[in-house]
């Protein structure tokens, strides 16, 4: 089954609008990526500053492939001071899902 990787963004309230747009402008950079099954920037609404991005692949060779080719040379490029001040990585695998059922 897929796995999900979840990045943890700590980011101050005076950066939200930087990491969001940032992420807005990334064009479809991970879309077209081999394996790749779908992508979310969450923002918090709790009073937590923590932002997660949720990207779910086919499998971990799929995401070490993005990662050490599309995302490494994206990451290289600069753009100025990090948005996040801390980051963390979770990883899951898809063991149930369930979708909408037809009307």
């Amino acid at each position: 089954m897929s796995i999900v990787k979840i990045n943890v963004l700590t980011v101050p309230p005076e950066q939200r609008e930087v990491l969001e747009e940032r992420f807005g402008s990334r064009a479809g950079m991970v879309e077209s990526s081999d394996g790749f099954e779908w992508f979310e920037l969450l923002r918090p609404v709790d009073g937590t500053d923590r932002y997660l991005v949720y990207t779910r692949w086919r499998d971990e060779e799929s995401f070490q492939a993005w990662m050490e080719g599309p995302a490494k040379a994206a990451h290289q490029g600069g753009g100025g001071k990090p948005a996040a001040s801390g980051a963390e990585a979770w990883t899951f695998e898809v063991v149930q899902q369930a979708a909408p059922r037809n009307a």
